[in-house]
């Protein structure tokens, strides 16, 4: 009989499980909220708190609301967005990452905190452009913050001027230090460089254990949501691992054929993926396994 395991160490980070716990709440009181933007990178989870109550909405739709409750997700947002809550009243339920919230503030405190006359530093970001988590440290400077999404792009740093390298949280460590080391062979004399690695390490971790994972099974169903920075992060680590993985959305993505003949079939995930739809596609896995099984005896 085929084995199927889920991986221990996927699902929810720290900071997803903590908004969704403070969205549960305020739904289980009043059972309706509104959140800025999908709650997690995961339409079925998405879909699940839907049917409880919770509302998304975008930014232009906070704009037209006024004294009501909104649930600010792990992401963070700019500082534009409390100034919108305090100009309509609205009472916000700030569920933002710790890392994320710490790394918000060193990035104003470095952009602010030059001398009056001193020209503020160049601040560079690495990050996925038009992120939520990215948006929100790019407004920090008043949008002055330069975002690039890989080494390719550092051609678009001014090297004559102090540069201050941050990254979103959720990125690869292995390239932000190539990033680092190729800023350093450029920079011109006398020019201020500093680094700040600010990758969550509950991520970053995760790439070896994933690894590790895949490696030990002839099949991975790796569960995502297609908008996950993360998820696809961790996939291709998967896939570099074991070939014969797959990226699926849900139990409806699985291919009958891909667990022909396969004996240990492993289910991991992202931290955005919630363990109980991993869950499903594991009962999912099952039922086409024992349906194979009946159909090769009849």
């Amino acid at each position: 009989m085929a084995v199927i395991e889920i991986d221990k160490g996927s699902g929810f980070c720290f900071g997803v499980t903590t908004a969704i716990r403070k969205a549960e709440e305020e739904l289980n009181e009043s059972g309706h909220l509104y959140c800025l933007g999908d709650i997690v990178h995961n339409t079925a989870e998405v879909d699940r708190l839907a049917s409880r109550g919770l509302e998304t909405i975008t930014h232009e739709d906070m704009e037209l609301l006024h004294d009501v409750k909104v649930l600010l997700r792990a992401h963070g947002e700019p500082p534009e967005t409390y100034e919108t809550a305090r100009r309509n009243r609205i009472e916000i339920i700030d569920a933002t990452c710790p890392v994320v919230l710490k790394l918000q503030q060193r990035i104003h405190a470095t952009y602010h905190g030059q001398e009056d006359g001193k020209p503020a530093p160049q601040i560079v970001i690495y990050g996925k452009r038009g992120h939520a988590e990215v948006l929100g440290l790019v407004g920090q400077t008043q949008g002055h913050a330069m975002v690039i999404e890989n080494i390719s792009e550092i051609d678009k740093i001014d090297y004559s001027r102090d540069i201050y390298l941050y990254s979103q949280t959720t990125k690869s460590v292995q390239e932000f230090q190539h990033i680092v080391e190729e800023i350093k062979r450029r920079v011109m004399p006398g020019v201020t460089f500093r680094s700040f690695d600010t990758i969550c390490r509950s991520v970053a971790n995760r790439i070896p254990q994933i690894r590790q994972f895949a490696a030990q099974h002839e099949l991975i169903l790796f569960v995502s949501g297609a908008k996950s920075s993360n998820g696809r992060i961790l996939f291709a680590e998967c896939q570099s691992a074991n070939p014969d993985s797959h990226l699926i959305s849900g139990e409806g993505d699985i291919d009958p054929a891909w667990l022909v003949g396969k004996e240990r079939i492993g289910i991991c995930g992202a931290t955005s993926t919630p363990l109980w739809l991993m869950q499903r596609v594991s009962d999912a896995v099952r039922g086409m396994i024992d349906n194979n099984n009946h159909q090769a005896k009849c």
